[in-house]
C-alpha cells in the first residue's frame, strides 16, 4: 500500500490493510513478494498526480514480466480522474473512487476469479471500476486488526459542504455524511483496545460534525449542536471517558464553526491536546470572500478572541494560501501581520495551484507570476518562523509533560514525541519510554521544536503542566 496526502488517506489505507488482512491477506514492503500493489491517492495539488503516475509508470515493466500482479488506484485521484487513469496506465486493473474503497478485497478476489476463467470474459472484463459517490460512512470494524500503531487516526466525517473557491475537495470526496456518535466510539473503543494511546479525528471541518445530521425527533436524545443536533462537543465529552486513551487530536477546523459548546468542551476534556487547526488562508477580506471562506478577519479574530477566553492557554495553528488571483502586495502584507498577530505556533504556507473543476480554476485567471508567488511564499515562511521561535522559546526552563511516540530516527539515543500543545519535544531516552507520558524539563528551543532533559518522577509529581 502506497499512501499519498492527508491524514484521512492515512486513515483509509490502515481500513483497507483491515479488510484485507480479515479475509487472509497480508502486508509486505517488497515489491516482489507482492500479489497485490495498491497507492492511495491525493488530488489537492497536482504534484501529487504526477507522483502517483511516475510510480505508475514504473511498474508498467514489472506488470510486463508478472502479468498476475494487481494494480488498484484508490481514492480522490481515482475518483477525479478515472480515465484518464486507465489512458495513462493501461496496466492498472483496479479503480475505486473516495466512498468504495472498502469493498476492495471483494474486487480483488472477484478480479482473481475472472482470470482463473478467462473464456468467460473478455479484455474489458479484466478491469474493475468502481468510483459511485453512495451514502457508506459507518464503519464495522469487527475482526479486524488494528495496524496503526500508538497514534490512531479516526475519520468522523467524510466530504465537505463549504465550495472553497480553490479546493477540490467537495468534487474528489462529496457533500458532509457525519458517523454516529455510537459508531465512532465503537471504533475508537477498538483502537485503544489494540493499542492507540493517541487517537486523531478528521474531517475537512471538523468541528462542523454533526451538521448534517437528522434534527432529533420527540422523544429521542439531543444533543449539544445546532437544533438538538450531535457537535464536535457531544463527541469529545464521550472520548474523554475511554479508558487507556490518552490524548485527542483534531484536524482541521473551521472559524465558522468555532462554538460556545466547542470551547468548553476542550476546556473541560482533559484530554484533548491544547492545540487547534484554525486556517486563516489569508489576511485580506477581499482574497477571503473571493475564496468563499465564509468569515471576514474581524469574524476570525472574534472567534480566536472567544477560544482564548475558555481556553486560555490554547495554542493554534493556520493554512495560508500566496498568489491567489489578484492577490496585491498590500493584501499579502495583511497575510504576514495576521500571523503576527495571532501568534501561530505552526503554520504551512502554500502557493495557489489552480485544480481542475474548482471555481477559481474555472473562473478566475491565475493572474500572479510564479516567481512573485514563491517570494510571498518565502517571506510567510520567514515570517512563520520568526514568530514561532518566540513563541518556544517562551517554553525554555519550563516543565511539561511529553508523550513519548518514537525513538529518534537521526538520534538514537534521544526520544521523541508532543505535549499537549502538539510542540515537538526531543529529549535522551530509550525505546522503553515509548509510549509513555514523561515530565521533562525544556532547555532549548527553535521555531520547529523543543528539546529537553527528562526530569526525576519524583521531582515533577505534583508539578502542573506549561
Amino acid at each position: 500500500m502506497v499512501t499519498f496526502g492527508c491524514q484521512m488517506n492515512k486513515y483509509d489505507s490502515l481500513l483497507v490493510e483491515g479488510r484485507f488482512k480479515a479475509r487472509g491477506f497480508e502486508t509486505t514492503a517488497e515489491l516482489k513478494e507482492a500479489d497485490v500493489v495498491l497507492f492511495n491517492t491525493c488530488s489537492v495539488r497536482e504534484h501529487s498526480e504526477e507522483r502517483t503516475f511516475s510510480w505508475l509508470g514504473e511498474l508498467k515493466r514489472v506488470k510486463e514480466d508478472r502479468p498476475d500482479l494487481v494494480i488498484g488506484v484508490m481514492g480522490c485521484m481515482a475518483q477525479r480522474v478515472e480515465q484518464e487513469i486507465f489512458r495513462r496506465a493501461a496496466h492498472v486493473d483496479i479503480i475505486v473512487g473516495t466512498r468504495r474503497f472498502q469493498h476492495l478485497p471483494e474486487m480483488v478476489e472477484e478480479l482473481f476469479a475472472r482470470r482463473a476463467e478467462p473464456d468467460k470474459w473478455n479484455a474489458r472484463d479484466m478491469r474493475l471500476l468502481d468510483t459511485e459517490m453512495v451514502a457508506e460512512v459507518d464503519v464495522e470494524r469487527t475482526g479486524e486488526e488494528y495496524t496503526g500503531g500508538l497514534h490512531g487516526y479516526l475519520a468522523v466525517m467524510r466530504g465537505c459542504d463549504l465550495n472553497c473557491t480553490y479546493c477540490i475537495v467537495p468534487t474528489t470526496r462529496g457533500r458532509v455524511q457525519s458517523r454516529t456518535i455510537d459508531d465512532l466510539e465503537r471504533e475508537a473503543r477498538w483502537m485503544v483496545e489494540q493499542g492507540a494511546r493517541v487517537i486523531t479525528l478528521l474531517g475537512q471541518t471538523v468541528n462542523s460534525y454533526g451538521e448534517d445530521r437528522p434534527v432529533p425527533q420527540a422523544g429521542e436524545p439531543t444533543f449539544r449542536g445546532r437544533q438538538g443536533r450531535p457537535s464536535l462537543a457531544d463527541l469529545l465529552y464521550r472520548l474523554q471517558d475511554i479508558e487507556g486513551l490518552v490524548r485527542m487530536r483534531l484536524v482541521t477546523l473551521h472559524p465558522a464553526y468555532v462554538s460556545t459548546e466547542l470551547c468548553e468542551a476542550i476546556r473541560d476534556c482533559s484530554k484533548v491536546d491544547r492545540f487547534l487547526p484554525l486556517p486563516a488562508q489569508a489576511g485580506s477580506d477581499r482574497i477571503l470572500k473571493a475564496m468563499k471562506r465564509g468569515y471576514t478577519t474581524d469574524l476570525y479574530r472574534k472567534r480566536v478572541a472567544m477560544l482564548r477566553a475558555i481556553v486560555p492557554d490554547v495554542e493554534l495553528g493556520s493554512d495560508w494560501i500566496v498568489g491567489f488571483p489578484t492577490e496585491t502586495e498590500e493584501e499579502y502584507v495583511a497575510s504576514e501581520e495576521l500571523l503576527k498577530e495571532m501568534g501561530f505556533v505552526q503554520n504551512y504556507v502554500f502557493k495557489y495551484d489552480p485544480r481542475p473543476t474548482t471555481h477559481s480554476a474555472e473562473k478566475l485567471v491565475d493572474d500572479i507570476e510564479l516567481a512573485v508567488k514563491k517570494d510571498r511564499n518565502n517571506r510567510l515562511l520567514g515570517v512563520a518562523e520568526a514568530v514561532a521561535s518566540k513563541k518556544l522559546e517562551s517554553y525554555v526552563g519550563k516543565e511539561i509533560d511529553v508523550f513519548v511516540e518514537a525513538v529518534s530516527e537521526r538520534h538514537p539515543h534521544l526520544v521523541q514525541g508532543r505535549n499537549k500543545y502538539n510542540l515537538p519535544v526531543h529529549f535522551p531516552g530509550d525505546a522503553s519510554l515509548v509510549g509513555q507520558s514523561v515530565r521533562v524539563e525544556v532547555v532549548q528551543s527553535s521555531a520547529f521544536g523543543l528539546g529537553a532533559v527528562p526530569l526525576d518522577p519524583e521531582t515533577a509529581a505534583n508539578e502542573t503542566d506549561a
